[in-house]
């Protein structure tokens, strides 16, 4: 099943979204399979696939030093989603 962009995240199946995770140059932890993390030239971010959510936390991003942490419902596109995680913080 291939989904476009525009489709919402909970109606793409998880092997898509893991292929979707990948493509974007996320590396899945090997122990724990629903956190993964991106590594971008001038940010880091842990990311946590949850029941109803991406969350990200983006290291040392928030004005005081310390992480700053947004959350993604999988009611928004993946076109949505990879625009708000990927702007980075």
């Amino acid at each position: 099943m291939t989904c476009s962009p525009e489709t919402p995240l909970y109606n793409h199946p998880l092997p898509a979204i893991e292929d979707w995770l990948r493509s974007l140059g996320c590396q899945q932890d090997s122990d724990e399979l629903n956190h993964w993390t991106i590594h971008r030239h001038d940010w880091q971010a842990d990311l946590w696939m949850e029941i109803d959510c991406f969350v990200v936390s983006y290291h040392q991003a928030a004005e005081d030093g310390s992480n700053l942490e947004r959350s993604f419902k999988y009611s928004l596109s993946r076109q949505d989603v990879e625009s708000a995680i990927f702007a980075g913080p």
